[in-house]
């Protein structure tokens, strides 16, 4: 199962959410390794070809374009810091005045455009103004009724004269106005550019933020690493521990014609105990699929595969193990151990992969262990080192060493049947 995730770098979300937290910190962690595998492989071809292409460009034509560096009195290449060099104005400085002089000149480009419309607003004004007085007095015949022609044209001149003081008094307002106007378009654009370049460290800010929760996730990953492989070496110790006191060895024996007796659940007839009887398929291995797909599938795999290797039984005797059950749910085990003391458990046939599912109380609530039985041993999923020859092995040895060691989980209390028949009988029948 392990080497298929690998192989495919997916998980199925059902099946990952059987797991719990130190199985999938272990099993991302090995994820990440093959991924570096990986891109190490990568790498070495890209530098193989890199190589090839260097060799390549060596003996290309003398006369193709290159670039010839600027070079100091040292020799080295010459390089400009600005802000350095001795008269060099700081950075900020430079920005200051680069901004106050494009609002400068964006605010006399504006201005220039506002005067000569204000300029011909003027023209046009004073110029319909004299229209229209010469058409008064031609209309009222001013002139012909007045003896003195030339009191007419002082008159005349006289008006025009104040007319021009008018227009230029009204000139001198209008610039006035436009000057006032470029000082505060001025400071509006400068506070403009101002604000963008606020902006800008702002962004430059939320970009430094941003690299600080990347190192921080960075770190995070390191972390997990760090657990994963101390959940590994803590496996591998109880690994070391099981094999001194003799509970990791090779796989059992096979049998035949086996009875076995539950002992808590057992059937009575006539005022005697029968045992439950045990048939063992004789018929060739079959192949399973990848993965559990109907309860059907299941049952098959189990008479024929998990049988032989008495899974589910006790070790020294013919009986069906008091933890043991069948093919029931996440959440029917729950209820089951849902009144239980802290270190009660019991053991289910696993409908996401071919195997098992571990259920334990814990103070907190309820904790799930997958068991892979996938292959010719018994271990939890993601775990290598710890593997047990059966089933029973397994429960035993975590009867004295921790599940994990953040968990401390001890398998105390075994918790069995309440149901008649019990649930795991269509598994033997």
């Amino acid at each position: 199962m392990l080497q298929q995730i690998l192989r495919d770098m997916y998980i199925d979300p059902d099946l990952l959410a059987e797991l719990n937290e130190e199985q999938k910190q272990i099993l991302f962690y090995k994820m990440r390794e093959e991924q570096i595998r990986r891109w190490n492989e990568w790498d070495k071809i890209l530098d193989k070809e890199e190589s090839k292409l260097k060799i390549k460009a060596k003996f290309q034509h003398n006369n193709s374009k290159h670039i010839k560096w600027l070079r100091g009195a040292d020799g080295e290449v010459w390089v400009w810091i600005m802000g350095e060099a001795q008269g060099d104005k700081l950075y900020e400085q430079i920005a200051e005045e680069l901004m106050a002089e494009r609002a400068r000149q964006q605010a006399q480009r504006e201005a220039e455009e506002q005067w000569k419309q204000k300029e011909a607003e003027i023209e046009k004004k004073f110029r319909d103004a004299m229209a229209k007085e010469k058409a008064r007095i031609v209309a009222e015949k001013w002139k012909v009724e007045i003896e003195d022609r030339k009191a007419a044209k002082l008159l005349e001149k006289k008006f025009q004269e104040e007319l021009k003081k008018r227009e230029e008094e009204e000139r001198r307002k209008g610039e006035k106005q436009i000057r006032q106007r470029e000082e505060l378009r001025a400071k509006e654009l400068y506070l403009s550019l101002k604000r963008a370049q606020q902006q800008n460290q702002r962004n430059e800010n939320e970009e430094e933020e941003w690299q600080e929760q990347l190192r921080k996730s960075k770190a995070a990953d390191e972390e997990r690493k760090h657990k994963a492989r101390r959940a590994r070496a803590e496996y591998h110790r109880q690994s070391l521990r099981a094999i001194q006191k003799g509970k990791v060895a090779g796989l059992s024996n096979l049998f035949q014609n086996t009875t076995l007796t539950n002992g808590q659940e057992p059937t009575q007839e006539n005022g005697t105990i029968s045992p439950i009887k045990l048939q063992i398929p004789t018929e060739k291995v079959w192949e399973r699929p990848a993965r559990p797909i109907s309860k059907e599938v299941i049952i098959r795999w189990f008479k024929q595969e998990q049988l032989p290797l008495r899974a589910g039984m006790e070790k020294d005797s013919e009986q069906i193990a008091a933890w043991f059950h069948g093919i029931i749910s996440r959440e029917a085990a729950e209820k089951l151990l849902m009144n239980k003391p802290e270190g009660s458990f019991l053991v289910r046939v696993s409908e996401k992969i071919w195997g098992y599912a571990l259920s334990y109380r814990h103070q907190n609530g309820f904790r799930h262990f997958l068991v892979d039985a996938s292959g010719d041993y018994y271990s939890f999923l993601g775990v290598d080192p710890n593997r047990h020859a059966t089933l029973t092995d397994l429960i035993d040895f975590h009867k004295e060493e921790v599940i994990t060691s953040s968990g401390e989980e001890l398998l105390v209390f075994p918790c069995g049947q309440v149901l008649s028949p019990p649930d795991y009988s269509i598994l033997f029948q």
